[in-house]
């Protein structure tokens, strides 16, 4: 007949004293408090692993932290295992394992990793422009809690701050990049299911931005100014160049000479720094082939037409025009991204084909087949678009205020 143990009391546990050796007491089903000479009591279970059958024992924690009755609930829960076959002991290491790798995984941790997919299909500077932002407003706070441990509420007291002051173009931004970071956590598994959709509704909307730029009639005006301006001769080119070829400022600032292919006529950018991903090729006029000329005793022995004047061996920084426009008097009125603006705008009051606009801007519709014609088709019906607009400029600057003018190459010569 099987041996019966009787059940501990809590009066028996509260009252066992230590003695010179460990000994144990025997609550029934493998349960055991365990008694030390230094008077330490803990709970412990002995039990055969499943499969092997080697008798082992796991710990439960120490009493009185661990009630009878708590030790007694533990020993059911590590049963019912042993009935799945599971060793309550690497249940409970598995266990530990993905809470430390939950807590791990933190906020900016997964953010990064998020940030190196990203990269793949943004510009290098939209890339930084967004873990910028994060650093600045989101890390400070939420960076080192666990990513399952955001929610909806932490992430919307801390944007409620930002909108407050009116800048709810950045509070949309956010949102944007946190709910990109949440799916990316959803889908590498380490989340069920993204807590911060719908938190932009929580917030209102930004009105619509247009990029400041200026009327088509005040291109004189700019040439004048940009003439007149006491900037370097370096970030003047950066501002005509990118007027010329109706570039992006990061693509204008980031001009690699090896992207010029000088008996063609064609600076191609790659895809890696397109905010499509997808390479974009400009014809070049005569006035933008000037240009080159008027920097290659600038930076010719650079990687960048437009070198960094801080370290030579990178471009300058995209904000260069902007800094510089704004100096010379179109704060709020202009922005080197407006300049965009006014080539479209000012060539499509002239009757040109809005699709080759379009194109020479790098726009992409949704059709891959037909972008990548168009791309390829576009490139001569592209050419006479770009020697108008040059020409444009030219005479707009009234023959001698553009750097790729006759009379204010001279000039630069000169000095």
């Amino acid at each position: 007949m099987a041996r019966t143990t009787k059940p501990l009391t809590n009066t028996e546990v509260s009252n066992a004293k230590a003695k010179s050796k460990v000994y144990t007491l025997s609550d029934g089903g493998g349960l055991q408090l365990r008694i030390k000479p230094n008077g330490s009591k803990a709970w412990l279970l002995d039990y055969y692993r499943p499969y092997t059958k080697i008798r082992t024992c796991i710990s439960f924690g120490a009493y009185p932290a661990l009630s009878l009755a708590s030790a007694r609930a533990k020993r059911e829960e590590a049963k019912a295992l042993l009935a799945q076959n599971i060793d309550p002991k690497d249940h409970r290491e598995e266990e530990n394992l993905k809470k430390e790798t939950a807590h791990g995984n933190t906020l900016r941790k997964v953010a990064k990793q998020w940030l190196e997919i990203k990269k793949t299909k943004v510009t290098a500077d939209h890339a930084e422009d967004s873990w910028r932002s994060l650093e600045l407003h989101i890390f400070p706070d939420l960076g080192n809690i666990p990513i399952h441990k955001i929610t909806a509420i932490k992430a919307i007291d801390k944007l409620k701050p930002i909108a407050a002051k009116g800048n709810l173009e950045t509070v949309k931004r956010l949102c944007q990049r946190l709910n990109e970071i949440m799916t990316f956590a959803v889908n590498t598994g380490l989340v069920p299911a993204n807590p911060l959709t719908g938190i932009s509704k929580a917030f209102q909307p930004p009105g619509k931005q247009h990029q400041p730029t200026i009327n088509p009639s005040q291109l004189p005006t700019l040439m004048r100014t940009l003439a007149n301006a006491s900037i370097r001769l370096t970030t003047r080119c950066l501002i005509e160049w990118q007027l010329h070829t109706m570039v992006r400022p990061g693509e204008a600032a980031g001009t690699r000479w090896d992207e010029i292919d000088f008996e063609k006529k064609l600076w191609t950018i790659p895809a890696s720094r397109m905010k499509q991903k997808r390479s974009h090729s400009v014809p070049l006029s005569p006035q933008a082939l000037q240009l080159l000329e008027v920097m290659k005793p600038i930076s010719a022995k650079s990687e960048y037409l437009f070198p960094s004047d801080r370290n030579p061996k990178t471009h300058t920084h995209p904000q260069t025009a902007n800094m510089a426009l704004k100096r010379m008097g179109f704060d709020k009125t202009l922005v080197a991204h407006g300049l965009r603006a006014l080539a479209s705008t000012t060539l499509n009051e002239q009757g040109f084909d809005p699709e080759i606009i379009e194109a020479a801007l790098a726009h992409v519709g949704k059709n891959e087949v037909r972008n990548a014609y168009n791309r390829a088709q576009y490139i001569e019906r592209r050419i006479p678009l770009m020697k108008w607009w040059s020409e444009h400029i030219e005479k707009a600057a009234t023959g001698n205020m553009s750097l790729t003018g006759t009379a204010a190459l001279s000039v630069v010569a000169n000095g």
